[in-house]
């Protein structure tokens, strides 16, 4: 079921599907919650699923573009403003604790969510994702992003960054795909790109937060993940007490699409393991 959480600064779509215990996914940069199709039909049997579009993607958008209003101290150009965001979705939805699985912009949102709320989650995921903070190569190279955005926009931005995310056997076999995945750069303004790329660089290194979890921790990782790359984060696995991890051989940042019934398997394992 698609629905509507409005808020003073953004109207955010989102579905709610399934019953039981319920499941926060949070899908990437330059993507949506249609991210998760594969995984919302294979796992709605087992859990209750809230899959947002976050603010400025998808159908969910900022209110008062071009300023976009800042929720209390947090401003949107943070990881902390979409933590926040989903706080006020969970209130609204009634849910006082749930596992959260954040995809690669998904996963810092989850890691900034545990830091600020961490009696809310019972369990959660990075999904081709971080703890650490971008390096210094890598802030320079989301600078010089925005940039891009600036001059050619979103759809030029995208069609060239999405398709290297994707393993190599993947882009041979599945070039419509990854075409498809790439026309929803029309979809996203300048200024919502820009948001999130500044969000990602200026976002602190979490590794504290997996070493002070109580709660369960999955890892998803790509052996051909080059945004989080497998030797980054089987560095980080050692962290937390109670730990899940599954490497994907020849998979690269984009696991749901590339191996969609080990990506399901794992999930409901680690929620299986939860509830």
């Amino acid at each position: 079921m698609q629905k509507l959480f409005e808020t003073d600064h953004a109207t955010v779509s989102y579905r709610s599907e399934g019953t039981g215990t319920a499941v926060v996914l949070l899908h990437g940069f330059g993507a949506d919650s249609t991210a998760w199709n594969e995984q919302i039909n294979y796992l709605k049997t087992y859990c209750r699923l809230i899959v947002p579009d976050l603010p400025g993607s998808g159908k969910s958008a900022f209110k008062n573009n071009p300023t976009v209003p800042a929720i209390g101290s947090s401003q949107p150009s943070t990881i902390e403003y979409y933590a926040d965001c989903i706080k006020g979705l969970l209130a609204f939805e009634n849910i006082p604790q749930c596992i959260m699985l954040g995809h690669s912009l998904g996963g810092y949102i989850t890691l900034s969510f545990a830091e600020s709320y961490p009696q809310r989650l019972t369990g959660f995921g990075l999904i081709h994702s971080t703890a650490f903070e971008d390096n210094k190569e890598k802030k320079q190279n989301r600078q010089k992003g925005i940039g891009m955005i600036a001059e050619y926009g979103s759809y030029a931005f995208l069609k060239n960054t999405i398709p290297p995310l994707f393993g190599k056997q993947f882009k041979k076999q599945h070039p419509e795909k990854i075409k498809q995945l790439s026309e929803t750069g029309n979809n996203f303004s300048k200024q919502a790109l820009q948001l999130y790329y500044t969000a990602m660089k200026d976002r602190p290194d979490r590794t504290g937060v997996l070493r002070n979890s109580e709660v369960p921790v999955l890892f998803i990782i790509g052996t051909e993940d080059i945004a989080a790359p497998a030797s980054d984060v089987l560095n980080q696995v050692h962290l937390p007490k109670i730990v899940y991890i599954h490497i994907l051989e020849n998979i690269g940042h984009m696991g749901m699409w590339e191996a969609p019934e080990k990506m399901n398997t794992a999930l409901l394992e680690f929620i299986k393991g939860i509830i």
